[in-house]
Formats: C-alpha cells, sequence, structure tokens
C-alpha cells in the first residue's frame, strides 16, 4: 500500500482544519476515546455539532483562540492508501511552518473561502508551492453552503485562480467545491452539489498518481551507516546502508563515490538482509562495491554516467525560520541528509517577495519568514543537485552552532 503526504494551507479561518477532521470523522478514522474527549470538550454544544476543528489545533493557545499556530500532522489509512496529512497556520508570520511543513509533501490542498475568493493568503501557499515544486494541488472551495452552493460563485474562483496557476508553472491543478462543515464531497459525493460531476476529495486523495513523482532517471544515494560486523561469518563484510534519494540501482553497475571521486563497481545489493538484483528509490537498501574504499557517513554513491555537482560554494534559496536576524559572516552547520558540515552565509543577493515573487534589496539583517538567495561556503565539499532537478539531494538546513536549533531551510539553486 502507497503513502501519500499532503498538506493544507490557506487563509485564518478558510476551515483547514474542519476540513481535516472532517476526512478523519467521516473515514471512520477516529477511535472511541478520542471522539469522546472531543465531544466533551467541542465547543458547539448548544447545536449538537462536534467541533472537528479540535483533531488537529492541539496547542492549548489554538484551541483559545480557535485557529492553527503550529504545524498538526495526522496519519490515517483507507483500504487503498495510507496518509499523512500536515494541517499548516494560515498566518503571515507562521510562512515559516507552512514551508516546513510542505518541504515532504506530494500534494497540497489550498483552501479558499467561497466568500472570499482568490486573496493574498491563497497567492502566497502557491508561491510557496511553486517554490517547493509540490507536484500536485488541490484547490478545494470551502463553505460552498454560506453561497448557496452557488455554480456561479465556483466558476468565478476557478477562473481566478487558473491564472495564479498559469504564471507559477502550477501544471496538475484540480478543483472540487467541499463544505467541510456539512460534509460535502469530503468523504462522499455531495447530494446538494449535483453540477459539480468531479470526485469527492478522498477519492482523488485515494487515485492522484504519485508513482510518477519518483525520479528513477538520476541515481543519487547516500551513505548512513557503514556496516562492518567483523563477525567470524562476516568478517570482510563492508556494506553502505541508507535511503535511495533517486534512481536505479542495479548489481554491476559502474559507479563513482563522492567526493573522493573514486571509481567501483557494485558488488552486492541488500534489502533487509537479503539479497535483490536492484533497488530503487525511495528504497532503504544496502550496497557493498568491489573495491575497498574509505566512505564514510555523507558520502555519495551515484552511477559514473550521471555525476551530480561537487562543490564548497552553493546558491541557495533561503527562508528563515529563526527569530534571531540572520547576519553575513554567520556560521552555522550545514545538514544535507546524512552530511553535516561547518558553514558560513557569505553573500545574501536579494530578498524575494513571496506575495509577487519580486526581488527586492536587503535592507539590514535577514528576519524571520523571509526568502532570500545567499551564497553558503562549506569546510568540505557538497555532493548535490538543483533543487529543482532532484529535490531529495536538493535541500538541507542550518543548524546553529551553539543551541542546535533549525535556522533556515535552504534549497539549492
Amino acid at each position: 500500500m502507497d503513502l501519500l503526504r499532503f498538506i493544507t494551507a490557506g487563509s485564518v479561518d478558510d476551515g483547514k482544519s474542519t476540513l481535516i477532521g472532517r476526512l478523519l470523522y467521516d473515514s471512520k478514522n477516529i477511535l472511541i476515546d478520542q471522539l469522546e474527549q472531543l465531544e466533551k470538550s467541542t465547543k458547539n454544544k448548544e447545536n449538537g455539532e462536534v467541533d472537528l476543528a479540535l483533531l488537529t489545533d492541539g496547542l492549548r493557545a489554538e484551541r483559545e483562540q480557535g485557529i492553527t499556530i503550529d504545524v498538526a500532522y495526522r496519519y490515517f489509512t483507507t483500504p487503498k492508501r495510507k496518509f499523512i496529512i500536515a494541517d499548516a497556520p494560515g498566518h503571515v508570520q507562521y510562512t515559516r511552518n507552512m514551508i516546513t511543513g510542505a518541504s515532504n509533501a506530494n500534494l497540497i490542498i489550498i483552501l479558499i473561502d467561497a466568500r472570499q475568493g482568490v486573496v493574498e493568503q491563497t497567492r502566497r501557499h502557491s508561491i510557496i508551492a511553486s517554490l517547493l515544486k509540490i507536484p500536485h494541488v488541490v484547490v478545494a472551495i470551502n463553505k460552498m453552503d454560506l453561497v448557496n452552493y452557488s455554480q456561479d460563485v465556483y466558476n468565478n474562483i476557478v477562473i481566478d485562480y487558473a491564472e495564479v496557476a498559469k504564471s507559477l508553472g502550477l501544471k496538475d491543478v484540480t478543483y472540487i467545491p467541499i463544505s467541510a462543515l456539512k460534509g460535502d464531497n469530503i468523504v462522499d459525493k455531495s447530494e446538494t452539489i449535483r453540477w459539480y460531476d468531479g470526485k469527492a476529495l478522498l477519492q482523488h486523495l485515494e487515485e492522484v498518481e504519485v508513482d510518477t513523482d519518483v525520479n528513477l532517471d538520476n541515481s543519487r544515494f547516500q551513505v548512513q551507516y557503514v556496516i562492518r560486523p567483523q563477525t567470524e561469518d562476516l568478517h570482510d563484510y563492508r556494506g553502505y546502508a541508507g535511503k535511495i534519494i533517486s534512481g536505479i540501482y542495479k548489481k554491476g553497475d559502474k559507479v563513482t563515490v563522492l567526493p573522493a571521486s573514486i571509481e567501483t563497481t557494485i558488488s552486492k545489493l541488500e534489502i533487509g538482509g537479503k539479497e535483490v538484483g536492484e533497488v530503487f528509490a525511495p528504497q532503504s537498501a544496502t550496497i557493498q562495491l568491489a573495491d575497498d574504499i574509505d566512505i564514510s557517513r555523507g558520502d555519495s554513491i551515484v552511477r559514473s554516467t550521471d555525476i551530480p555537482q561537487t562543490n564548497n560554494e552553493v546558491e541557495v534559496l533561503m527562508c528563515w525560520l529563526d527569530d534571531k536576524p540572520l547576519q553575513t559572516g554567520n556560521k552555522y552547520y550545514l545538514q544535507h541528509n546524512s552530511r553535516l558540515v561547518r558553514s558560513v552565509v557569505r553573500n545574501i543577493e536579494y530578498k524575494l517577495d513571496v506575495n509577487t515573487l519580486q526581488k527586492e534589496a536587503v535592507e539590514g539583517n535577514v528576519k524571520l519568514n523571509e526568502v532570500v538567495k545567499a551564497t553558503i561556503k562549506t569546510a568540505s565539499p557538497l555532493v548535490f543537485d538543483a533543487y529543482q532537478h532532484i529535490s531529495g539531494n536538493g535541500s538541507a538546513i542550518l543548524v546553529d552552532e551553539t543551541s542546535n536549533s533549525t535556522v533556515a531551510a535552504v534549497l539549492f539553486q
């Protein structure tokens, strides 16, 4: 059974948490004790309705204010697919939360209030989706019950958003009219919105193709752990364990170990301790090589016919996540998958307005939630691809050396 990771995004009070609560509730993915607790703490006791938003708004401040602050993750399963949902905040000051929540998503659900139409936050979240190259977009036009399920209102919003999608290069966009509060077109097709002939949201989530999102053309593998049992039975065993970022590896393939640039051949491939003929993304596997080479955690094994970039100076697009401003010359750890290196931010070229994609001059320091184009110098070489090409090998984080807190999300250019 495959897995779909998706994130919900939208402006404040568009109904993101209610939508997820409705998905879980109507698909019977709520435990009895959760339901009992929900009924006890619900805000709508006077009319007998359960406040489904409380399923995801877990922080006390969220419940008190009726808003989402942190990214809430929920897991559920249907007979067709497993799901991981990230519920991202709608407020402008929580842009960093939305970016981190969206970084691993196959699909984004952008909620639009049918009464408000396309607003600034709609464009902001759509721009972030385009920057992160999220392959599938669902535009869920919510609160249709508050506009009398008007097809004209729906059609006008579709026309407006289609212009946004075209300008950002969003390709796979699906529009669904819904009412998260009433359950229209969430799990089952709505009896009220008869003019809509598409799928209900859950059916679309179950059937959207995610296999084609995996890059099987460019082979990238980064070593997470070097296996050396050194027992009598396995005295000479040396395996390199890790997750295949992209591509396919086969026994006998000619490969290059980077950054040392040493060529060798794959002698054996294993998954779960059993030998196999080939492995492919996103499997976790162990690779054995024909030659004894000094390989450490963070080194890369790639096909010799397809070499990625190797450099200790990289241009990046960076979202600043820390309350403490960024100053040019500050030093950080850069974590690129398994590889951890010391680095310094050497130059900040411009700031990107995430509402318009316009490049702006940086005045003073880089502040929380700002997205900038910068140059990072590393103490040892990185083996990477542009994020646009292979996202799994084209992203990293910056970590504060003293507090160990993550201060920036980084996309290699």
